[in-house]
């Protein structure tokens, strides 16, 4: 057995799945013409990894490369960026199409709806996100980090003239933090990707948004000659981004959809022991919160992406940190003929977990569950580059979270 792998079939009592509609062809495609207003935007990348296809035997191994969206190193500005321009288009009265680039930085907004404050709490890609949008759009941002945050995590965010700081709580004590602060703010709104009762309205924006990202894999993929992935292995925090690939495939495949797996690392996963429960209920997870994987160190679940997810997933699987910096390595050193791909710890544990289901042995059971075989298809997505480069080295040269703790790989 893979020290520290826990894994489980989706057996969760299903719900009246009221959210999947939120992430219809229709909705997407509405949030992806937003997307395209911005000067910046480009589909990023989908690599098809042929070589590492052969060597575990499938047919296909399939990476949405996130490092290159808005060159912001990571994919959450989509879900950031959307939630703030349809809270802007609601305020004025405007059908989200009205809203785009060219309108949100307009001396005609200004006049229409002046200036908010975004408050948000991040681990790291989620506020530069924000920040970066809030500082093109001339809005103001207000960011708080949980307590562990890098500094150059920090920096990224700071230099957008966003007022960030790093806290002494946890990731859920920051998004507390930044509501209460946003209640007592005039003009202040919390734009933040993780929803509770009352507060669902802006994270079921968020995922739209994120939305592109699947939107553009699938249609890369079908020029591909790939008309469906078989599998869908996605990493979550909170599980917006989770909710929103898995629901975007429900809603494509109805009566066929792929074998969706949701990954999150052992020290913040509040899903897979949520689906140990079998009820449908969320927990949440108390206290400090230790993986590698910052961008996922999240101790409580988006409701709304809960309610897809459990619905929709497959399976869930809590991952030990060295399948993370195992798939970064796999990435960074690819076989010959493979592309290369910088994959920061929260990006590539998807890769990891996949390579080390079809390699090891011992795993033949969880391989089963998931079909896995010689006909598959696998769809990863990379969510970001190397938006911590100290720790990135630290697992490249260094071997951080090495064989020594993998023990059967």
């Amino acid at each position: 057995m893979v020290e520290g792998l826990k894994w489980t079939k989706n057996e969760i009592a299903p719900s009246d799945d009221r959210y999947l509609s939120l992430m219809s062809e229709e909705n997407v495609n509405t949030a992806n013409a937003f997307h395209r207003s911005f000067p910046q935007y480009k589909s990023t990348p989908l690599y098809q990894l042929n070589e590492l296809s052969k060597y575990l035997g499938v047919r296909n191994i399939f990476c949405k490369d996130e490092s290159w969206r808005f060159g912001l190193n990571a994919f959450k500005v989509l879900g950031g960026a959307y939630a703030m321009a349809k809270y802007i288009a609601k305020e004025t009265g405007h059908d989200i199409s009205e809203v785009n680039y060219d309108y949100l930085t307009s001396q005609k907004l200004r006049d229409e709806f002046g200036q908010a404050t975004f408050f948000t709490a991040t681990d790291g890609n989620h506020g530069r996100g924000v920040a970066w949008a809030a500082k093109r759009l001339h809005q103001k941002a207000v960011i708080r980090m949980p307590k562990g945050t890098t500094r150059t995590r920090f920096e990224n965010i700071a230099k957008e003239d966003a007022i960030v700081t790093i806290e002494e709580g946890n990731y859920d004590d920051c998004v507390r933090m930044a509501a209460e602060e946003a209640a007592r703010t005039e003009h202040g709104i919390v734009i933040q990707d993780t929803a509770w009762e009352g507060y669902e309205e802006i994270p079921s924006w968020i995922m739209q948004g994120y939305g592109t990202i699947v939107l553009e894999a699938d249609m890369q993929l079908r020029l591909a000659g790939i008309d469906r992935p078989t599998h869908v292995f996605v990493q979550a925090g909170v599980g917006s981004l989770a909710g929103a690939v898995i629901g975007y495939f429900a809603n494509r495949f109805k009566d066929d959809p792929p074998v969706m797996v949701v990954v999150e690392p052992n020290g913040a996963d509040c899903l897979y022991q949520s689906a140990m429960r079998k009820d449908g209920s969320l927990i949440s997870l108390k206290g400090d919160l230790k993986t590698i994987m910052a961008g996922l160190c999240c101790g409580t679940g988006n409701t709304v992406s809960w309610d897809i997810l459990r619905n929709h997933a497959d399976a869930f699987i809590s991952c030990p940190d060295w399948i993370s910096a195992k798939g970064t390595r796999i990435y960074d050193c690819p076989l010959s003929g493979d592309p290369r791909i910088v994959s920061g710890e929260s990006g590539a544990v998807t890769l990891g977990i996949a390579f080390t289901i079809l390699k090891d042995e011992s795993l033949g059971d969880l391989k089963e569950a998931l079909k896995l075989d010689e006909n598959s298809n696998i769809l990863v997505i990379s969510s970001e580059g190397d938006t911590d480069p100290v720790r990135f080295r630290e697992i490249i040269w260094d071997g951080l979270y090495g064989l020594e703790e993998s023990r059967s790989i």
